[in-house]
């Protein structure tokens, strides 16, 4: 906890806690918890990493906030983001996606969820799941800042590692997976850690980071 008188480095806000948190999350409570308890933590739940980076696709255009808002309607309205049941969906499934007010009613991203669950089955069979697909792609040390303050990490809209996994994906057929797309999923997910150092929440990111065991390719 910072004492009320310590200054507030550059991207941080202090929260009625006393916390310093990136200052993108606003102070809104609902933001908070995300920031708290999902950004950066490292996943390697396949349905998770296909739920963000669909989500993420959707977000396009728009806030992060207000597709969180909808995050379970979108889970309802795409059966849980099972990408294997995502990819049986039929026409009448769509129509009834672009009829749903509780997610984004937009059809190209809509036929883009269908078509990347059934590029992710065929990278599931490749690789044994997605998540040994996305984690070889984490950056090393030498590839991040050496300071991960504000001036640094606002710099990191897309990196050269998120324009090479965009392209790959492209190339195996996937859509809405653009290089700045790309490198949000990887913030969300824990490929990188993006909290501000004096966020109260950098450490505890970069230690499950560090007991993380990676995944691997069957």
């Amino acid at each position: 906890m910072s004492d009320s008188t310590t200054p507030i480095p550059e991207g941080l806000i202090r929260a009625q806690d006393g916390k310093d948190r990136c200052q993108w999350y606003g102070g809104d409570a609902f933001y908070q918890a995300y920031h708290d308890n999902e950004w950066g933590h490292p996943v390697t739940n396949d349905i998770r990493l296909f739920e963000k980076i669909c989500l993420e696709g959707f977000q396009a255009g728009l806030s992060w906030l207000t597709i969180l808002r909808k995050r379970e309607n979108f889970r309802a309205a795409f059966a849980g983001f099972d990408f294997q049941k995502v990819a049986r969906f039929t026409q009448e499934d769509i129509e009834r996606l672009v009829q749903d007010a509780g997610i984004i009613r937009h059809r190209g991203k809509i036929n883009s969820t269908i078509n990347n669950a059934n590029r992710a089955l065929e990278m599931q069979k490749e690789f044994g799941s997605l998540a040994a697909y996305f984690w070889k792609w984490e950056p090393t040390p030498d590839q991040r800042p050496q300071v991960f303050d504000f001036a640094n990490l606002r710099q990191l809209g897309k990196t050269d590692i998120s324009t090479a996994i965009s392209k790959d994906l492209k190339k195996r057929g996937w859509s809405f997976v653009g290089p700045t797309t790309v490198y949000a999923f990887m913030q969300a997910m824990g490929m990188v850690n993006d909290h501000i150092e004096g966020c109260c929440c950098r450490e505890i990111v970069e230690a499950k980071r560090n007991a993380l065991v990676r995944p691997v390719k069957a």
